[in-house]
């Protein structure tokens, strides 16, 4: 009886030990910079075929015998770990540090699904967590101008134009996102839409180029740039900072994250204020707040709840002619115009992984948006034979509740390594708006406005229900070893049921109206991998924008819109050379458009819309990072681009002037940004950071009569963050904007009326002082 049960104890013992010899590796993988979980990282055992991928949350389990083994920890962007890890049993946390030259690692906004750059035949530019840090910028432009091809033209406090492989202009040729989601329904573009995005819940930025509507829809012409929003840290994360400028700039952000078990939060935001700037009258207050929460259900199933607060009141001075301009007058001719936005959003995601091959994706979201304003220039002054008669503008508002799904279902098949992605995506937005007639008071004398009086008198008062139903597919298939191909189609049927609330005697609008508009669009690309580190790419793409709301349905606009169109022909290429410490991106587009649709000014100072019968884009966009040793980091991002009416005349003065052949008004022909880092090893956690922007010539005028020269700009960084301290967190940082202090125009507009200019600020200092605490797991590598 005693061999019985001594037998069955070394039985005992033995399955003890066979199990304490396997007992898996477990861990976390983090953003070294952003504390961010990092999904799809390679953890693996060298010389053997055991391996493991992070799941959406940063984690992984791998089997691992007993004793010390060395594992090998790899990511595209991220320099790669080779630790020696004791097999335990405790979870491990490793955090990555971003390589200072990639190939743009991997991104999500090609296809919804995160994929590695290299596969993408798409020209996509990432804004990386590790950037976004060393800038600390105030505003979007300071980030996305680094990007090639982009432009976003600083219209101040926080308000702005884009330039993407277009002119810069206010057309809604542009798609702005946050994780994935429009920010705003199709008909209802705001090309001041970024103020509308809380900058300090942004964890990294996705550029992608040219059209993007069979994928994302209406407005993805130019180009369409994706937020994707913080997440929830494994481990507790505070952080807060303060910082102010010699205007009168102030800002203080804050925020916490952490993971307890299933649930991970993240709530986090920044006020600011301006007073007394620079420039008169631009005094303004802002505020953006984002909360977060995960919970993971299973390995297999998530829930994402997420909210966004943003609110701005700003004073609008308006631009300033040349002579103010030249003398550095910056002074505003009234006392009155403003803008007024509150922008709520909130969405609720549920991610199922069926298998590690097939995934459903189901969003439902819900937006709220007010944007009243007294705009400076809409005030216009009524002139008989020369002589002052009057003066009048206008108060008008636009608002809008959205309700909206998006479903996603994504498979990998066995077939050629392909992988399909098919989604649906409905939007139902019920909007209104109105614009009130005002009489202005005005000191002609002094060319200053003194007060305005709201007559009660309508000029627009209608409401609008959008409707948005779409459907898409993308097919990507790995034909060869080298040779991947992807093709993409998207219908839309858009539809804008418009009821007029002013009687006819009132307005020459009808009292209803209904258009509607059915869109398919396109896409088919490949890429083709020369070798591990270089391989090139083309595709063609359309684009689609019906009319927007404000266009079709306002009072004072009289040509009948139509849909524009575009067609976008592509190629370009990549490679990293000298074991990797340059890397070169190119792309060279052609897109042709058919009924663009432009703003024209009238001689009462509005503006009236009118498609173009065709117009020609064609640039070429390159980047170039090199990185001689590890402390420093260079890179010059840039486009020449030309852009042309092909076909398109103007009525002026009751003559018909034909512009075809002439080049596109405001459109630069060398767009160029070059920055250089310096971390030196010897002093850990300093930077210092050089910026050159280059904005080239272009015309201002539709007649290429009228040009502006452009401008040359050097920006200045410097930022130190302690090292292994007891104040490990404390960071400290100067950004000098505009370090020769230029004389400059981010914008320059001429009509037959004069030419305006939209001043940009002198010399700029910017202090700042920050703290993060980021709690250390027990067993961190």
């Amino acid at each position: 009886m005693k061999s019985v049960f001594r037998i069955a104890g070394l039985a005992v013992a033995s399955l003890g030990c066979a199990h304490a010899q396997q007992a898996p590796l477990r861990g976390t993988v983090l953003d070294a910079q952003s504390q961010q979980p990092l999904p799809g990282v390679t953890v693996v055992l060298p010389s053997t075929r055991v391996g493991a991928t992070t799941d959406a949350n940063g984690r992984f389990s791998l089997p691992i015998a007993a004793g010390t083994r060395e594992v090998i920890i790899s990511f595209i962007g991220y320099n790669t770990q080779n630790v020696r890890v004791l097999a335990s049993g405790q979870p491990l946390t490793v955090r990555l540090e971003a390589a200072p030259v990639t190939l743009q690692g991997v991104v999500v906004s090609a296809s919804r699904e995160q994929e590695r750059r290299t596969q993408e035949p798409v020209a996509i530019s990432q804004i990386s967590p590790q950037l976004i840090a060393d800038s600390k910028a105030t505003a979007p432009y300071q980030l996305l101008n680094k990007v090639a091809g982009v432009y976003m033209v600083n219209l101040g406090n926080e308000q702005h134009m884009m330039a993407i492989r277009q002119p810069i202009s206010t057309n809604a040729v542009y798609l702005y996102l946050e994780d994935g989601l429009p920010i705003r329904p199709i008909g209802i573009f705001n090309h001041n839409a970024l103020y509308e995005i809380n900058q300090a819940g942004v964890r990294s930025m996705e550029v992608v180029k040219g059209p993007a509507s069979s994928l994302y829809g209406s407005n993805a012409i130019g180009g369409a740039i994706n937020f994707l929003t913080q997440r929830p840290t494994p481990l507790p994360t505070v952080g807060a900072s303060v910082q102010g400028d010699n205007y009168g700039y102030r800002r203080v952000d804050a925020s916490a994250s952490g993971t307890v078990g299933k649930l991970g939060l993240y709530a986090g935001g920044y006020a600011a204020r301006q007073r007394n700037g620079w420039q008169d009258y631009t005094d303004f207050d802002k505020e953006s707040w984002t909360a977060r929460a995960d919970y993971a259900f299973s390995a297999k199933t998530r829930l994402v709840g997420m909210g966004t607060y943003n609110y701005l009141n700003t004073q609008t001075p308006g631009t300033v002619d040349s002579a103010h301009f030249y003398s550095r007058s910056y002074t505003s001719n009234n006392r009155f115009t403003d803008r007024v936005v509150t922008a709520v959003r909130a969405s609720l995601r549920l991610e199922h992984d069926w298998s590690p091959s097939q995934q459903t994706v189901l969003t439902a979201y819900t937006r709220y948006n007010s944007t009243g304003q007294l705009p400076s220039y809409y005030i216009a002054d009524v002139r008989v034979n020369g002589a002052y008669q009057s003066s009048n503008g206008q108060v008008n508002n636009q608002s809008f509740h959205s309700y909206g799904a998006l479903a996603q279902h994504r498979a990998d098949l066995g077939f050629l390594n392909s992988r399909l992605i098919v989604g649906g995506y409905f939007d139902y937005s019920p909007s209104t708006y109105y614009a009130r007639y005002l009489t202005i008071q005005k000191d002609v004398a002094n060319n200053f406005y003194t007060g305005y009086t709201d007559t009660g008198r309508y000029l627009d008062d209608y409401k609008t229900d959008l409707y948005n139903a779409a459907a898409y597919a993308q097919y990507e298939v790995q034909a060869t070893e080298a040779l991947r191909i992807v093709g993409g189609l998207r219908y839309d049927q858009v539809q804008y049921n418009f009821v007029n609330n002013l009687s006819g005697a009132q307005t020459t609008k009808k009292a209803a109206q209904n258009n509607v508009y059915n869109i398919v669009a396109p896409k088919l690309g490949l890429t083709y991998a020369l070798g591990p580190a270089q391989g090139v790419y083309a595709n063609f793409s359309t684009g689609f924008q019906p009319p927007e709301t404000n266009s079709l349905y306002s009072s004072r606009q009289t040509i009948e819109l139509k849909e524009a169109n575009f067609k976008n022909y592509e190629a370009g290429g990549w490679v990293a050379l000298f074991e990797r410490k340059v890397y070169i991106d190119l792309s060279v587009y052609q897109m042709e458009g058919r009924n663009e649709i432009v703003s024209l000014l009238q001689p009462d100072n509005t503006t009236q819309s009118q498609n173009v019968g065709a117009t020609r884009h064609q640039g070429i966009e390159y980047t170039l990072t090199y990185a001689p040793v590890s402390e420093v980091n260079f890179r010059l991002s840039g486009t020449n681009a030309r852009h042309t009416y092909l076909e398109y005349s103007e009525v002026l003065q009751g003559k018909n002037r034909d512009y075809s052949g002439n080049r596109m008004v405001n459109a630069p022909n060398w767009i160029a940004n070059a920055e250089v880092y310096y971390k030196p090893r010897f002093v850990p956690g300093a930077r210092l950071g050089l910026e050159y922007q280059r904005i080239g010539s272009y015309y201002t005028n539709t007649a290429n009569t009228k040009t502006y020269a452009g401008y040359n700009l050097l920006n200045l960084r410097l930022g130190y963050r302690l090292p292994q301290s007891a104040l490990r967190g404390l960071e400290v940082w100067a950004n000098v904007l505009n370090l020769s202090n230029e004389l400059y125009a981010t914008l320059v507009t001429a009509n037959q009326y004069g030419t305006t200019y939209t001043a940009a600020a002198p010399r700029t200092v910017t202090l700042g002082v920050g703290y993060t605490f980021a709690a250390k797991a027990k067993n961190e590598l």
